[in-house]
């Protein structure tokens, strides 16, 4: 039999803690080597821990963990990049937060998935960058879902499988993905979507991030486009997300997310 590996060193992505005892901290990892992992940092919230400043949320970091009983416990912690701007900014902290907290729903624990590691890294270096990181967090969402086996589909009525026809068509979460006007009196529990906000979420589900970011789009299909995917997301995590209420009280009508690139500007990506 293999001999059972009791220390690693991974590279990883902080994605939530807790206080444990009186020094101690809970931290779940997302890491490169090994997927999802529970850590316990022991004595980190002594004033003279030298681990601290190396994870906090939104930090990439090095670290060595070692097998204990319950948890793996972190040894050594160095900083690989620290996205400062999202801690600096409250609409980025909340956006980074909502990525992580769909990283944590949909992955199982100890289950390596190194596109899924490069996607979160990404993902929150564009939020760090961006200005507007609204195409950060659509194309990061269908990427996610892709990943983990939920792509929905976009191109095709999920009942009678003919082709989505230039019209405003339904969205159905259960059957996952979109229901053309002639099936949905026939289906149950769904979401009208327009059809602009349709080509919208076509266009970032078959392209890469460069090409999705140069779409302009107006206030209301953003809108229209975050909450489908978040009302989709959380039908498929079976309970409800927390971080889209929190983004809600503390964005501005006309930050980050919501507003348009250019306002009033839209420019619709060719279909085919």
């Amino acid at each position: 039999m293999p001999r059972e590996v009791r220390l690693r060193r991974v590279e990883a992505v902080v994605i939530s803690h807790n206080e444990f005892g009186e020094a101690d901290r809970l931290l779940m990892l997302y890491t490169r080597e090994m997927g999802k992992i529970r850590t316990l940092a022991k004595g980190i919230r002594k004033a003279h821990s030298r681990k601290a400043g190396h994870l906090e949320p939104f930090t990439c970091a090095d670290v060595l963990v070692a097998k204990g009983a319950s948890f793996w416990i972190i040894s050594q912690a160095e900083t690989v990049k620290e996205y400062a701007r999202i801690k600096e900014d409250l609409v980025k902290t909340g956006l980074a937060a909502y990525a992580l907290e769909l990283l944590e729903r949909f992955t199982l624990e100890e289950e390596a998935n190194a596109a899924l590691y490069r996607l979160i890294k990404d993902t929150l270096e564009r939020i760090h960058e961006e200005t507007d990181p609204f195409s950060a967090i659509r194309h990061y969402e269908l990427r996610l879902l892709e990943q983990v086996g939920y792509r929905p589909e976009l191109f095709h009525c999920v009942q009678c499988r003919k082709e989505i026809q230039a019209e405003d068509q339904f969205f159905s979460a259960q059957h996952g993905g979109v229901v053309c006007p002639r099936c949905a009196p026939l289906t149950s529990q769904l979401r009208p979507v327009s059809m602009p906000a349709l080509k919208y979420l076509r266009h970032f589900q078959r392209s890469e991030y460069e090409q999705s970011r140069q779409v302009k789009i107006s206030t209301l299909h953003r809108s229209e486009m975050e909450k489908l995917m978040q009302y989709y997301l959380a039908v498929l995590a079976e309970r409800k997300l927390n971080t889209p209420d929190f983004l809600r009280r503390i964005r501005p009508a006309q930050s980050g997310i919501d507003q348009a690139t250019d306002a009033g500007s839209t420019e619709e990506p060719a279909e085919g």
